[in-house]
């Protein structure tokens, strides 16, 4: 197979515990069909662009794509760790929304686009859009969709049980105070 046009498998990389099942499928997908893995982490200034041009003494947008790469490379390492996805990868840090950059990185026919489809709690539904829906509703590529592996969904349900205890009383673990001579008793 001529490597200059191999068949590449874009993923989407969001540095967060639900990207790691569609590194692994991505990974996969580009062992199967023998092709490069383009790992893609999108990123936007704090505040997003608007909010960044009216800051009279912003970072400049390098801080910020160092930034972005370090997490990318720290993502990448916690999926494959030293030994790496043993196919062909290519990592991209990109300025912009991320549904926007990747459905723009997977712009060929051949390609095949993995987003993770992630934690869509009501709350989170209506402060962040989906780059899943954006990704399916604007790609020339096949996409796929990847949700979170049921591990991961039961960590999350763990850890909002055992986030936030009440401090425990001293006296609780101590059981109540001695009398002390002289003060407060009567003889």
């Amino acid at each position: 197979m001529d490597v200059s046009v191999r068949p590449r498998v874009v993923v989407g990389v969001s540095c967060s515990q639900g990207s790691l099942a569609p590194l692994h499928r991505a990974a996969a997908e580009a062992r199967r069909i023998e092709g490069e893995l383009w790992a893609v982490l999108a990123w936007e200034p704090p505040g997003g662009e608007l909010g960044h041009r009216s800051l009279l003494c912003s970072p400049q947008p390098a801080e910020y794509r160092g930034s972005a790469r370090e997490r990318l490379c720290r993502a990448l390492d916690a999926a494959f760790g030293s030994a790496g996805p043993d196919v062909p990868l290519q990592s991209l840090v990109v300025r912009g929304s991320p549904g926007r950059v990747l459905v723009e990185t997977a712009g060929r026919d051949d390609d095949l686009l993995i987003v993770g489809t992630g934690s869509r709690r009501w709350l989170h539904r209506v402060l962040c859009p989906s780059v899943a829906r954006y990704c399916l509703a604007h790609a020339s590529c096949p996409v796929l969709a990847v949700p979170p592996s049921p591990l991961e969904k039961e960590l999350g349900t763990l850890r909002r049980r055992i986030t936030w205890r009440p401090p425990l009383d001293v006296r609780e673990l101590t059981g109540p105070e001695p009398p002390q001579p002289g003060k407060g008793q009567v003889s």
